[in-house]
């Protein structure tokens, strides 16, 4: 599952990011799924431009409360830096290059990445000064753009995927990435000693694409993993480890770049909105995924302790019903060995194929014991249904029109997959396709 390319909007205050954002991201919000518990900043977001796939992130989302105004821009310049693949640095063309602006350039000029100069606000009637002031920042020629008219924004998109890094489709079966992930605290570094160990031979330590986080590759029973870490941070003052959104960030970029993940909870705490955030990018991206509880060794347990905090866990990320739940302790070595284990299980279950016969005669009866409701002035009725091949399991249902689809309908579907054959750990896809 190859990875999307991160492009980041850099830039001081009221230049236009957020409306960059949102010209590129077209946020669509076509079907709401119920997913309680998600209340995400919308800091990034799915784009698409001449059909490759991307995240844009929009750092104007990240605010230091209670700090200097350039430590500000500083803060938002350097998250950029560390997690994009590409930056765009905008201006305002109302207000030409100020001080601000000349900060933030200086902090860039440090960076190998990309970075393309957008001038927004820009209105077509008024005169462009020809003696290209802003080429004197030395990002080479802006790209002249207005975000709230779309004036300009297709050809700076196009040098955006010009400038993206390829990232080649890598072998499941050569090397699993895991993504270690969660909010600060929970012991994500101890899980990840934990499953380094000493009685496991570290093949090696690869520098990461963050300048503070190592990917780590180790072997276990013949397998080849790579544990990307966001436990990081090291090295930095207390600046950043008050920063959730940073830490936010982090996990959205290890996402990005593994198989599977693992989210670390906290077992010993409730659960927060910030892990729940976290679980939501990891949905959004259909990653297969492991929920582990650390921390079990503090937790004060009573008759069916384990039972009760998986139904909680269950409760607070309804949409991730396929997640593997498991419950560790980092700290005393204990049952962290059954990460192996359940990483095998979704690496099998990857790969299962349901006959054709056999997935038809499960939306045959499905469709008896529970007929479609009717939406959009119809009823769905599904005539022939087969699995494809895909990275994910996927499964093509033809039907009579799919907009009589209902959501909760979708879900029953997929239940009634779920319900004959294993697929723990990882989402499915279903597509519905109009009978020709």
């Amino acid at each position: 599952m190859s990875r999307k390319g991160i492009v980041a909007i850099v830039g001081r205050p009221n230049v236009g990011k957020s409306t960059l954002f949102n010209r590129i991201i077209k946020e669509k919000k076509a079907i709401v799924e119920d997913r309680p518990g998600v209340t995400r900043d919308r800091m990034y977001g799915n784009a698409e431009w001449l059909t490759r796939p991307f995240i844009v992130v929009d750092t104007g989302g990240i605010t230091l409360e209670d700090s200097m105004f350039a430590k500000e821009i500083k803060m938002q310049a350097e998250i950029a830096m560390k997690e994009a693949d590409v930056i765009i640095f905008l201006l305002n063309f109302k207000e030409g290059i100020t001080l601000e602006d000349e900060a933030v350039a200086k902090l860039l000029y440090k960076t190998n990445k990309p970075i393309i100069l957008a001038i927004n606000k820009y209105d077509k009637k008024e005169k462009y000064d020809e003696s290209y002031s802003y080429m004197s920042l030395g990002f080479g020629e802006p790209f002249l753009v207005s975000s709230s008219h779309g004036i300009g924004t297709g050809d700076l998109l196009d040098k955006v995927i010009e400038q993206l890094p390829k990232f080649n489709d890598e072998n499941l079966e050569a090397e699993t990435k895991l993504a270690i992930v969660g909010k600060p605290n929970v012991g994500k570094s101890s899980i990840v000693n934990a499953l380094v160990g000493e009685n496991r031979m570290i093949v090696s330590e690869i520098a990461g694409t963050t300048i503070d986080s190592v990917d780590t590759k180790i072997k276990y029973n013949n397998s080849e993993y790579t544990l990307i870490d966001t436990a990081g941070l090291r090295k930095k003052g207390k600046i950043y480890e008050t920063l959730e959104k940073y830490s936010y960030l982090r996990s959205l970029t290890s996402i990005n770049k593994a198989d599977i993940v693992l989210l670390v909870l906290d077992s010993s705490t409730p659960i927060s909105d910030h892990d729940t955030n976290i679980g939501g990018f990891a949905f959004d991206e259909h990653k297969p995924i492991i929920i582990v509880g650390n921390k079990w060794d503090i937790v004060e347990k009573v008759t069916n302790t384990m039972i009760k905090k998986e139904e909680e866990i269950r409760a607070y990320f309804k949409y991730l019903n396929y997640a593997s739940i498991l419950f560790v302790s980092a700290k005393e070595n204990k049952r962290v060995n059954k990460i192996f284990d359940a990483v095998d299980l979704i690496k099998k279950n990857l790969k299962k194929r349901i006959r054709t016969s056999i997935l038809n005669e499960i939306f045959n009866k499905a469709q008896l014991i529970n007929p479609s409701p009717n939406h959009n002035g119809g009823r769905l009725k599904i005539y022939y249904a087969s699995q494809v091949e895909a990275y994910l399991p996927t499964f093509v249902l033809f039907v009579n029109n799919p907009s009589y689809l209902h959501f909760s309908y979708k879900r029953f579907l997929e239940n009634q997959i779920r319900t004959q054959f294993d697929f723990s750990g990882v989402p499915i896809t279903l597509i519905f396709r109009e009978r020709k």
